[in-house]
């Protein structure tokens, strides 16, 4: 394997790692076991733990960004709309460890902030800034679609994270076919 691929299977086995433990809870050892490399070679592909952890946020983040942009390609207004929500309901259903991946991004970055270091999470306020742009233009510009949009899905994130079931009554409100969870 390239070094190169040898980084995309550790971003890889990073989400997995990290979304299941976090931040401060996931070792760089793990991350290095599971790629099937030893410790001091991972820090051959990315300088330190930091480094790894904003690649697979970064990763996850561009994910979800590249699935609305394909969802609403050549749609406006409502159908778009109703692309992306489908297209991330899919997506949380059958790729659970990036929403998972996602809610320890916003923690991570959140514990940084509280400790001082604003600069952790600068590079991933700018793949969010990148994501809400793309919705932005796929709902026409519309500023209160948009905060719409994603406040929506950020309950859903929500909701999922907690594990509710699809039947329980917390998703009677929205306007998906069965709930984010089947």
């Amino acid at each position: 394997m390239s070094a190169e691929e040898r980084r995309e299977s550790v971003v890889r086995a990073a989400i997995t790692e990290f979304a299941r433990g976090g931040y401060n809870a996931t070792s760089t050892e793990v991350i290095a076991r599971r790629v099937g490399v030893s410790q001091p070679y991972l820090f051959r592909l990315f300088p330190n733990k930091q480094a790894i952890f904003l690649a697979a946020a970064e990763r996850c983040l561009e994910e979800t960004r590249r699935v609305f942009a394909a969802a609403s390609e050549g749609l406006e207004g409502e159908e778009a709309l109703s692309a992306m929500a489908e297209a991330y309901q899919r997506l949380i259903v059958e790729d659970g460890e990036k929403l998972m991946m996602q809610m320890q991004t916003y923690a991570a970055v959140a514990a940084a902030e509280a400790a001082g270091d604003r600069a952790f999470g600068e590079p991933l306020r700018a793949a969010w800034g990148r994501m809400w742009g793309d919705v932005h233009i796929a709902l026409g510009a519309d500023e209160n679609e948009t905060t719409s949009f994603l406040a929506y899905g950020m309950l859903i994130n929500t909701l999922a994270s907690l594990g509710f079931p699809a039947d329980h009554r917390v998703w009677s409100g929205f306007h998906i076919s069965s709930g984010p969870a089947e």
